[in-house]
C-alpha cells in the first residue's frame, strides 16, 4: 500500500522513528540497521511495510529496499512476526543474514534474542531458495569498505563474541579503511584492541 515515507525526523530512537510528512507524524518501527543509517539525518526516506492485524496497524521502516524485502521474507515464515523479524535484522546486516541462511547456520541464527533453534531451522529451510534468488537479483549492499567479505566475517565473529554491533562496526570500518586487504583474523584482533 505504501512504498516509502519521506520527511523530517521529528523523533528518533534505536527502535522507532517519528517522521513528519505533509504535517502528519508517522510512528515507524525500525531496526538497528536502519537506525545506524539515519541517526544523523534531518530528513529521511524510509521504505515501509504496513502490517494490519485485528488489534493493530503498524508501520515498519527500512533504510534500503533490500532490508525491507528480507523483512517480508522473514515474516512469510510461519511463527515469525514483525517484531521477531525486526530483531533478526537488528542483529545481522542483510548480507550477514543471507550468508547465515546460505550456509544453513541455524546455531548462529538462534543467537537472536527470543529465537529458538527450531524456528531458526524453519527460517533457513523456508528461505534458503528465496534468499539465494534475492541475493543474485539485487546488487550487493554497498559497504564503505573495500571487501565486504572481510567486514562481514569479522563482524560475525565480534557479534558471536558478544560485542555490540555499533562499536564493532565503527572499529572495523576504521581498520578496513586503513588496511583494505587485511586478514579477517587480524581485523578481529585489531578491533578487539580498539574497543
Amino acid at each position: 500500500m505504501y512504498e516509502y515515507i519521506s520527511g523530517k525526523v521529528a523523533e528518533l530512537a534505536p527502535t522507532y522513528a517519528v517522521v513528519e510528512a505533509a504535517g502528519i507524524g508517522y510512528y515507524i518501527n525500525i531496526s538497528l540497521q536502519t537506525f545506524s543509517a539515519v541517526e544523523h539525518a534531518d530528513n529521511v526516506r524510509l521504505y515501509v511495510h504496513f502490517a494490519v492485524r485485528e488489534d493493530a496497524q503498524t508501520l515498519y521502516g527500512f533504510a534500503t529496499k533490500e532490508e525491507r524485502e528480507l523483512f517480508r521474507s522473514l515474516i512469510s515464515v510461519s511463527g515469525v512476526g514483525g517484531n521477531t523479524a525486526r530483531t533478526i535484522l537488528s542483529t545481522y546486516s542483510p548480507s550477514e543474514l543471507r550468508n547465515i541462511i546460505a550456509t544453513e547456520n541455524a546455531v548462529l541464527l538462534k543467537n537472536v534474542k527470543g529465537l529458538g533453534l527450531k524456528t531458526a531451522q524453519k527460517i533457513i529451510v523456508e528461505l534458503s531458495g528465496k534468499i539465494a534468488l534475492m541475493g543474485a537479483a539485487s546488487a550487493v549492499e554497498t559497504a564503505p569498505v573495500a571487501d565486504g567479505g572481510i567486514y562481514d566475517e569479522a563482524m560475525a565473529a565480534l557479534t558471536m563474541l558478544g560485542f555490540q554491533r555499533a562499536a564493532s562496526d565503527k572499529a572495523l570500518k576504521a581498520i578496513l579503511k586503513e588496511s583494505p586487504s587485511i586478514a579477517v583474523e587480524e581485523a578481529v584482533r585489531q578491533a578487539l584492541r580498539r574497543m
